[in-house]
């Protein structure tokens, strides 16, 4: 039952890609996600449903209220895009995928497992910052984050409105270059 109508927010600390501080409080990531739960269920967070392809080849669907877990999940995921590389957030979203789909098929104990916790490991090195949270009745919107490892760093640039790193000039070599393989291409083709 919702029986919170105000709007709440909340800050969540991250060390390593782990929840570890909950409004400036250092706890251990278990007793964070049950605070949370406590601050974010009466808003009635977190509700959705889940279809997937079940190892038998069929699919199912539950529905489920996990506000705790999914805040988190999201809070983590834009403090990822500020800190990884485009090429680590494109690999950890593959392989979390097969990751998650080996563990539900009961292939823990594959070997595959283990070198892609490897993986899954390294990436979180850097993921360390805080993230703020808006709860509302049947929802939560994550407003932004803070890390000292931000990539999205103004010193060379602001999005759609200054470059600091380079030229126009340089746009043009840039542009010349990552065009050579399609003027191959064009070329070996131009008669099909």
């Amino acid at each position: 039952q919702v029986t919170k109508t105000e709007t709440e927010r909340v800050i969540i600390g991250f060390e390593k890609g782990e929840p570890v501080e909950l409004n400036g409080e250092k706890i251990s990531p278990v007793e964070l996600i049950k605070k949370l739960a406590e601050i974010s269920n009466p808003f009635g967070a977190g509700r959705d449903t889940h279809v997937g392809d079940t190892i038998i080849g069929i699919k199912g669907r539950v529905g489920f209220e996990a506000a705790a877990p999914l805040i988190i999940i999201k809070a983590h995921h834009l403090l990822e895009k500020h800190v990884l590389t485009k090429g680590q957030l494109y690999w950890k979203e593959q392989l979390a995928g097969w990751y998650g789909q080996l563990m539900h098929e009961a292939q823990y104990l594959d070997p595959l497992m283990r070198n892609i916790e490897a993986f899954l490991d390294d990436t979180q090195k850097f993921v360390t910052g805080e993230v703020e949270v808006e709860l509302r009745p049947y929802g939560f919107s994550i407003l932004g984050c803070s890390s000292q490892y931000d990539l999205m760093n103004s010193k060379f640039g602001e999005y759609g409105e200054a470059n600091k790193s380079f030229t126009g000039q340089d746009v043009i070599g840039f542009t010349k270059v990552l065009a050579n393989p399609l003027k191959i291409y064009y070329s070996v083709h131009k008669n099909d």
